[in-house]
């Protein structure tokens, strides 16, 4: 049996030895340009992940969700393969896309925020490119502070913080309870928040998410009601591979009850997953029934 110091030792060579690969493919991608990273980052993402064992629960669960054959199911899996290596390859490209290669589309709704006096929480999922849901409309002059899952490897989180921040440009909070401290002060402050909320949140209620129950966090709604945040759905799109929309949505009523602000919030997500499947993360083990 291996004891706990091999076994921690073991980790941190594991740790380490995907940390050196993930610095050498983040400096390959900085080296290109932003479209040749992106194109290459997806042939890449096309080519390896349809051979991992991952690949099967994702034609599962699309299969579950959307009642498709597997040829359709297939082609769908292509697709999100494809966009996950572009999301990689497109780290070290985040601010360039945010100030270059995005459309906005229904600023108005940013007129809730009253000129900063009031906050606003955006809530998007795992779509396109979503690590440029929040920083998009710092061209507008709006920081949005980020909510994120760490990656188990600290080593990674490093290198991906770096990127995912824009080098500090933006403030970002891991999934912790020292993250919600994090949030909670900056919602005092009146800083806006993004979060993505189509993860499983065991602590959670039960909500209908493609018509199977799936644990979902009410954590956003109940931050916008404590603060009187502005809750704007944000929608990520990907078009012709290297170019964004990102399209706001009225705010939500915080005077429904949060079971139908949630229903409310899955019927966008629905809706925005069923328009592009091969757009979204189905890898996530986001149903109680699988």
């Amino acid at each position: 049996m291996i004891g706990p110091i091999i076994k921690t030792r073991l980790r941190r060579l594991r740790y380490g030895a995907e940390a050196i690969i993930v610095w050498l493919l983040i400096k390959l991608f900085r080296s290109l340009s932003y479209k040749t990273a992106s194109n290459l980052g997806g042939r890449i993402g096309r080519w390896v992940g349809p051979k991992l064992a991952v690949n099967r629960k994702a034609m599962r669960h699309i299969i579950e969700s959307l009642k498709l054959s597997k040829p359709e199911t297939h082609q769908i899996t292509l697709g999100m393969w494809e966009n996950l290596g572009r999301i990689f390859a497109e780290y070290p490209h985040l601010r360039e896309i945010c100030y270059h290669h995005i459309t906005l589309h229904n600023t108005h709704y940013l007129e809730v925020l009253e000129g900063g006096k009031r906050p606003a929480i955006f809530f998007s999922g795992h779509l396109a490119n979503w690590e440029i849901a929040g920083p998009a409309v710092l061209p507008l002059g709006i920081d949005v502070d980020l909510i994120y899952r760490a990656p188990n490897n600290p080593y990674v989180e490093r290198i991906l913080q770096s990127c995912r921040s824009l080098k500090g440009q933006t403030r970002t909070y891991p999934k912790s309870a020292q993250g919600m401290r994090q949030v909670l002060s900056a919602l005092k402050e009146k800083r806006n928040i993004g979060i993505l909320i189509d993860q499983k949140y065991n602590q959670g209620v039960e909500a209908e998410f493609f018509g199977r129950p799936a644990m979902t966090s009410t954590a956003f709604i109940q931050l916008a009601r404590r603060f009187q945040c502005a809750l704007i759905p944000a929608r990520i799109l990907r078009r012709e591979g290297t170019e964004f929309d990102v399209t706001l949505y009225p705010p939500l009523d915080l005077n429904l009850s949060d079971k139908e602000l949630l229903k409310q919030a899955h019927d966008y997500l629905e809706s925005w997953i069923s328009e592009n499947p091969e757009q979204w993360l189905w890898l996530h083990r986001r149903w109680k029934s699988t």
